[in-house]
């Protein structure tokens, strides 16, 4: 039988749905396409209306087409279960627990099935993978979010804070690496926020940059008040942690951060990106944004344009602030219009753009290393450790390899390299 996953969302949904996957091939399923599967699965993202609605879409989707099933999982089935249950034409929903059942839910299909548990008193779900469709392999390390912003509708969604056993973590990651990855992304819901008892997400690092043949290790993000004078030590010691650190700022205006829940001001934001970059003056410092938070006025809005100027991270994400039911932020007062929020996305937008060329330039005429993950019409394309999307004329052999490449051009988004013979 032949079977497709539609992946929505974050990192760890991608991490999850490899697991699915690789269970799936395991047990004599074959991937498909959207056209000829027997089995679809959508595995759900519910963080933002957009991301809700493009998710009942691809339910939608899936039913129209000829199949014998139709499994909903992830975010959007834990928290509308029985709405997504009461579609005609979904078989199984499935929330964020129990993914790695997904054989024994398949073979023992009779009828429809829901099941959801409560995700706020349960135990981490071990997942493991010994290779990855990409070059750069996710490790999902934590589920789970505690911080409650008064935005974010992911404590409710993914449950209490809990975490894979260090083990079990480190075999994973020595399993991928020889299987030649030689990049691991750390991922997970609040993925600083690492325990296994008392040993911590510092702890975590010191061991996984000791793994022999391990060349890069990248957090996929990271809060600015999980990174320690211990943390800040192992960036300072080793060269396996990479040269790129994606920290949530969310608002650069102290009054919005509160009326957030976030657990800083902007002058200890600050302090730790500057303690930061003194001992990586190079780092590409990436971040999210929120604009159109709930009393956000244009005097604060313009207290956070210059506070990312102040800061020069070298790229913004930025999210027009999405009411989520459920959440603080969505009882709020003077909620921001969709307009004034559209425009204020743009202006950070451009921002962005311009903060990236100013990184980017940086590196004109100097050596970096990359590693190749695509080849077209024979160009090689790839990152470096500090992020920067890269295009050279190559050879597809090289992909997956560690080429030393200097930078003679910019052509955004990429850095245009030759190979430094």
């Amino acid at each position: 039988m032949k079977y497709y996953i539609i992946n929505l969302g974050c990192k760890v949904n991608a991490y999850e749905a490899k697991v699915m996957s690789d269970l799936l091939d395991n047990n004599g399923y074959v991937k498909g396409s959207i056209d000829d599967a027997d089995i679809y699965i959508v595995n759900t993202c519910f963080v933002t209306n957009v991301a809700e609605h493009k998710s009942f879409q691809m339910i939608h989707k899936v039913i129209k087409r000829s199949h014998k099933l139709v499994i909903v999982c992830g975010c959007l089935s834990q928290m509308k279960s029985e709405e997504v249950l009461d579609i005609d034409g979904v078989d199984i929903v499935l929330g964020n627990k129990d993914k790695t059942r997904i054989i024994d839910y398949i073979n023992n299909y009779k009828e429809k099935i829901s099941k959801i548990y409560d995700l706020s008193n349960t135990e981490f779900e071990d997942m493991q993978l010994n290779n990855f469709d990409k070059t750069r392999a996710f490790v999902k390390i934590q589920d789970g979010c505690n911080n409650f912003c008064s935005y974010c509708i992911i404590p409710y969604t993914r449950g209490n804070i809990r975490s894979k056993k260090r083990e079990d973590v480190l075999t994973e990651i020595n399993n991928l690496v020889k299987n030649g990855h030689k990049e691991v992304v750390l991922t997970g819901i609040h993925t600083g926020n690492y325990h296994d008892g008392e040993y911590d997400f510092a702890d975590l690092l010191s061991d996984i940059v000791k793994i022999k043949d391990l060349k890069r290790l990248r957090i996929s993000s990271i809060e600015i008040t999980e990174i320690n004078d211990r943390v800040m030590d192992i960036i300072d010691n080793n060269d396996v942690l990479v040269d790129h650190m994606h920290i949530p700022l969310q608002s650069g205006s102290n009054e919005i951060l509160k009326l957030m829940n976030r657990k800083y001001d902007i002058n200890y934001f600050i302090d730790k990106i500057n303690k930061l970059r003194s001992i990586r003056p190079n780092m590409s410092i990436t971040t999210d944004v929120i604009v159109g938070f709930p009393n956000e006025t244009e005097l604060l809005f313009e207290e956070t344009i210059e506070n990312i100027k102040k800061i020069k991270f070298s790229k913004l994400h930025v999210f027009p602030y999405s009411l989520r039911e459920g959440t603080k932020a969505s009882l709020m007062d003077n909620q921001v219009d969709n307009v004034t929020k559209k425009e204020r996305a743009h202006i950070l937008i451009d921002l962005s753009k311009k903060l990236e060329l100013d990184y980017m330039n940086n590196f004109i005429n100097k050596n970096l290393e990359f590693i190749p993950e695509t080849y077209k019409d024979g160009y090689l394309y790839g990152h470096t450790g500090n992020y920067l999307n890269i295009k050279l004329k190559g050879n597809k052999d090289l992909i997956n390899k560690i080429v030393s490449v200097k930078i003679i051009n910019i052509e955004y988004p990429y850095c245009i390299g030759i190979v430094n013979e």
